[in-house]
């Protein structure tokens, strides 16, 4: 299934609110919603005296997502939802903007059930799990509380980006990036997330996430996927993506990584030497979506096109429009060939000679004369049999013949 939706709540929803942005969603015709989290404030506070003993699913005032529990000298931080709180306990709470608590995001899981609308999450923009420093554990705790949304929500999956290289090699950042990514990809198997955690490609050299340390970060590490965001994919490789053959190549690098789903990103992008410089609608820049949709409708996979466009739904609705049009033609095109090829075959038949007919039609005749002299002879209605006629006796005289007279009238 190939599904179209927008990073965000739709620029054209009256309503700012998640259930909001699912509904309008819906009525565009959409089928795909990557929820943004991009303002996250973290409070750290004591439970009140009612929260205690109840769960942070079961709270409906905040969104709990650690409990740091003090045993002696060490602080066991807690990020099991159904843990019971303890009235010595530390409680982390995050204000995202977006909910309030667990049981809005289990509403609106079901409601993007309901309406066919595929939710996914993409953590704040600016990340850093390249560095070690105090932002690497700030990055490291927005995927995790990511993934406890996603996980609320149903989620497809829990996209981000990994950050600047900044003063380190390449090869210190890649050693960086998989000892941090190891410990988020174990912390996502203990507490069970089922949503995906993907890596975006990057658009900009400077930035850690080419298609390649991507792929080798996948190696290293079970769990990730790559996310194939087209446009800094494009920027990055000087433009690479022109023709369907190039998309199909792309896809092809992702397939085994991937699983049955592949998760991706479609905008617009201008580009210089290998860095993007900025992205613009679809139409404005330099990467088109047609020779995109060629290789959609002849492959289709099962993807979900988020469009990252500064226009959003817009671009979305483009997206599909132009899919839909190079589907249509396809199965004209499929519809016309078959028929001339059934024609060719018609015309073909009746061009055979007739002679090849002949024998054809001689043992047909021949078959349905031995059948009728199969057949068993009428049989007479009751009461209508021929009798045998009867032996003439000895005694009996011959027949004495007749003479017609003829009498004139005059007599």
């Amino acid at each position: 299934m190939i599904r179209f939706g927008p990073a965000g709540i739709p620029l054209s929803c009256k309503g700012r609110t998640l259930k909001d942005g699912i509904e309008d969603v819906h009525n565009l015709g959409l089928n795909a919603m990557e929820v943004q989290m991009v303002r996250v404030n973290v409070i750290e506070r004591f439970p009140d005296e009612e929260e205690v003993g109840l769960t942070p699913l079961q709270l409906e005032g905040d969104m709990v997502v650690e409990i740091l529990r003090h045993k002696g000298k060490k602080d066991i931080v807690i990020t099991n939802l159904n843990e019971e709180i303890k009235e010595e306990d530390e409680l982390i709470t995050l204000a995202s903007g977006l909910v309030q608590n667990y049981q809005e995001l289990h509403e609106l899981g079901k409601m993007g059930r309901e309406l066919d609308v595929e939710l996914s999450m993409h953590t704040p923009y600016y990340m850093d799990l390249v560095s070690n420093s105090e932002l690497t554990k700030k990055s490291m705790d927005s995927i995790r509380w990511a993934g406890l949304m996603a996980n609320q929500m149903n989620g497809a999956l829990v996209a981000t980006h990994i950050g600047l290289y900044g003063k380190h090699s390449k090869k210190v950042a890649a050693q960086n990036v998989k000892g941090n990514m190891e410990e988020v990809a174990s912390w996502w198997k203990e507490n069970k997330i089922k949503p995906k955690l993907g890596i975006e490609v990057s658009g900009r050299l400077e930035v850690w996430g080419s298609l390649a340390e991507i792929l080798d970060l996948c190696d290293d590490v079970g769990g990730p996927v790559p996310v194939l965001n087209f446009a800094h994919y494009h920027a990055r490789e000087n433009g690479i993506l022109r023709e369907p053959s190039d998309f199909a190549e792309f896809f092809d690098k992702c397939k085994s990584y991937v699983g049955p789903h592949f998760y991706s990103h479609f905008s617009g992008v201008e580009h210089e030497a290998g860095n993007e410089k900025r992205v613009t609608p679809i139409k404005k820049g330099d990467l088109r979506f047609e020779p995109l949709a060629e290789y959609l409708v002849d492959a289709n996979p099962n993807i979900t096109i988020i469009s990252s466009s500064p226009l959003l739904e817009h671009d979305a609705m483009y997206m599909k429009v132009i899919y839909e049009r190079v589907l249509t033609k396809k199965v004209a095109k499929d519809v016309k060939a078959k028929r001339s090829e059934q024609e060719e075959e018609e015309e073909e038949e009746e061009e055979r000679p007739q002679k090849s007919k002949r024998p054809e039609k001689a043992e047909k005749a021949k078959a349905e004369k031995k059948e009728k002299g199969k057949e068993k002879p009428k049989e007479l209605p009751k009461g209508k049999e021929k009798k045998p006629a009867p032996k003439p006796s000895k005694s009996s005289k011959k027949p004495t013949k007749q003479v017609e007279i003829d009498y004139d009238e005059d007599d």
